[in-house]
């Protein structure tokens, strides 16, 4: 845990820019995770963010999900559950068109402040984005022009509360998985922890800290990066005593933007030989085939999304 990869973003604007660059790097490389701080969004919105949030699932969702698990008869199960996770969500819509003005039971402070939360983290999120081209050698705004579709990146965020679980050995917070998509901003509780990140065969706690961000990368950049970054497996350990926080904005390729190895990743003589590593596709076909293999390895998603391609990549 005390290797895990924080990052002080106040330090690009320093003498230290060039090894905050490299530990950026080496945690895209070797992690595919990294906590952020001094990251800009200021303390007092991400407190009202947690009030709101924690607020909203005390008086709107606590009873809902008590109700749900007494009819899966989950309180007592015997035997580990694989499909389904012991978590209460709902989701938000940024971009291309929001649909916050549309979830119930929302108070108007607590849409408002989301509002203004969610468009600093798209701020933060294409900054990022920027930060990884510069390190990878592509042009500045490569990534996010590749997201961008015909109209625009899609953006939005899982709001889920983890409650207590009387048996966290026989059910997941959330299952293992990597994420689908672009890059993942997540505001996580600093009191309950239970996320964790798969590392050299084994399962790391990623720390909760204060006012911190933590970045993980989804399949479309280990695609784009032709592999140099990579997705990582993750999961969410159910605890016995608690409530988990968890907001994960995704930021994420539009429906029809068109994903393959950027050319300047291509391996000189892989592209001698057709060796492409990684597949193209357009991002929502993906996203279909995603829906139900989502618990499962990424590898066969990249491999089917191979055997659909229609025309051979054009790297030149």
């Amino acid at each position: 845990m005390e290797n895990f990869p924080i990052i002080n973003l106040e330090k690009l604007n320093g003498a230290e820019r060039a090894a905050t660059m490299e530990k950026i790097n080496d945690a895209c490389e070797n992690w595919g995770f990294f906590e952020l701080v001094n990251h800009g969004i200021p303390h007092e919105v991400m407190d009202s963010v947690e009030k709101l949030t924690k607020g909203h699932y005390k008086m709107c969702m606590e009873q809902r999900f008590k109700e749900l698990v007494a009819k899966k008869g989950l309180e007592g199960v015997e035997v580990e559950v694989t499909d389904m996770d012991w978590e209460s969500t709902f989701f938000l819509r940024h971009l291309p068109s929001s649909n916050i003005s549309e979830i119930p039971n929302l108070e108007d402070v607590h849409r408002e402040v989301m509002r203004d939360f969610t468009k600093r983290l798209e701020k933060l999120a294409e900054e990022l984005l920027d930060l990884l081209c510069e390190n990878l050698g592509l042009e500045k705004s490569y990534l996010k022009n590749t997201f961008y579709g015909s109209k625009g990146p899609n953006f939005g965020t899982k709001v889920s509360n983890y409650p207590p679980c009387p048996k966290p050995d026989l059910i997941k917070g959330l299952r293992a998985h990597t994420d689908a998509g672009g890059i993942i901003l997540l505001f996580q509780d600093d009191k309950v922890s239970g996320l964790q990140l798969l590392k050299d065969g084994r399962w790391i706690d990623v720390p909760p800290m204060r006012h911190s961000i933590v970045v993980n990368l989804g399949d479309q950049l280990e695609v784009i990066t032709n592999g140099k970054y990579k997705s990582v497996m993750h999961r969410v350990i159910a605890q016995k005593d608690g409530t988990r926080m968890s907001l994960a904005s995704f930021y994420n390729p539009g429906n029809d933007a068109l994903i393959y190895p950027a050319p300047a990743l291509v391996d000189k003589e892989a592209e001698e030989h057709n060796k492409q590593v990684y597949p193209k596709f357009v991002f929502d076909d993906y996203m279909k085939l995603y829906a139900n293999l989502k618990f499962q390895p990424k590898e066969p998603r990249f491999e089917a999304m191979k055997a659909m391609e229609s025309d051979p990549i054009e790297i030149a």
